[in-house]
């Protein structure tokens, strides 16, 4: 199999008034990893609470409870905004990719380089986290999984090679890594451990959007991804897990009724926005209407 592919990263110069500061792993975090996982090549690593949509979106090592609505919508706005201002301060590569381009779940994809890196270098990490008006601090710990140089998918039980996580709630970011893993039979694909696949060309060069407030990178043919990843009904659908889309703020909703009775209910955060193109639902009515 061919190494990773570094990438050349495409950084913006941008300010960022939030802050997110790398801290030493604390003694309880440390314990819980160890006590976590014990070495085995058939082994999970990454453990939920249930297998749920909701359960299954909680690290079971820091999870308490379900949190309310209100919590869980609070938690993942700052736990992706903290997500990619590490990223962007270390030059690191990542950028978003599944159901977070439609805005319904969180997932981040890494170069194989990137992923090495943070295996090597950042495994276990604490960082601190403060927002843009220092009302809100957060600690979120980075972990990577033992398995993440075995590319292939082996048994399935650990396709997710990283994890972000709010420990204060365990919910988390997944953290998945591409590499060529067949450059003779497949040159220029792209591949996780998940049987996603991606050209070279649909990735790169890598878009300049914001999503919760933050710079980030989406690929660049990222409507036809989506498409071949979730079909036309998914792009156009505009009623989704109790939210309508507002056309006029260009953010998924809650329906009242929803808010109230099912206070677990997915957070929808605000559609991503590329520059120069039309925000939201528009870019993908312009792929469906495109002569």
């Amino acid at each position: 199999m061919r190494g990773w592919r570094l990438l050349a990263l495409l950084a913006a110069a941008t300010s960022l008034i939030s802050t997110v500061a790398a801290l030493p792993m604390t003694d309880e975090d440390a314990q819980r990893a160890d006590e976590h996982w014990v070495y085995n090549e058939s082994a999970k690593y990454f453990h939920e609470p249930g297998g749920d949509d909701y359960l299954g979106h909680y690290d079971a090592r820091y999870f308490k409870r379900v949190v309310s609505y209100d919590e869980r919508s609070d938690t993942l706005h700052h736990l992706v905004r903290s997500y990619l201002l590490w990223f962007r301060e270390k030059g690191l590569e990542t950028w978003i990719a599944h159901g977070t381009l439609l805005g319904w779940w969180w997932n981040g994809k890494v170069s194989g380089a990137t992923l090495d890196y943070l295996g090597k270098y950042e495994n276990r990490t604490t960082h601190h986290y403060k927002s843009e008006d220092g009302t809100v601090q957060r600690d979120y710990l980075l972990d990577v999984n033992p398995h993440y140089q075995l590319r292939d998918r082996g048994d399935g039980m650990n396709v997710i090679d990283a994890r972000w996580i709010d420990v204060r709630t365990g919910l988390f970011i997944d953290i998945t890594g591409l590499s060529e893993t067949r450059p003779d039979s497949l040159p220029g694909v792209w591949l996780c451990k998940n049987y996603h696949r991606y050209r070279t060309r649909d990735l790169f060069p890598m878009r300049e959007s914001t999503y919760e407030g933050v710079p980030v990178k989406i690929p660049y043919d990222y409507d036809k991804i989506l498409m071949d990843e979730y079909q036309s009904k998914a792009m156009v659908l505009t009623e989704y897990e109790g939210h309508h889309w507002d056309p006029a703020t260009k953010e998924w909703v809650p329906n009242e009724d929803n808010r109230y009775d099912h206070p677990i209910a997915p957070h929808v955060p605000n559609a991503v926005q590329p520059q120069s193109l039309e925000p939201g639902i528009g870019n993908i009515w312009r792929l469906l209407h495109r002569s």
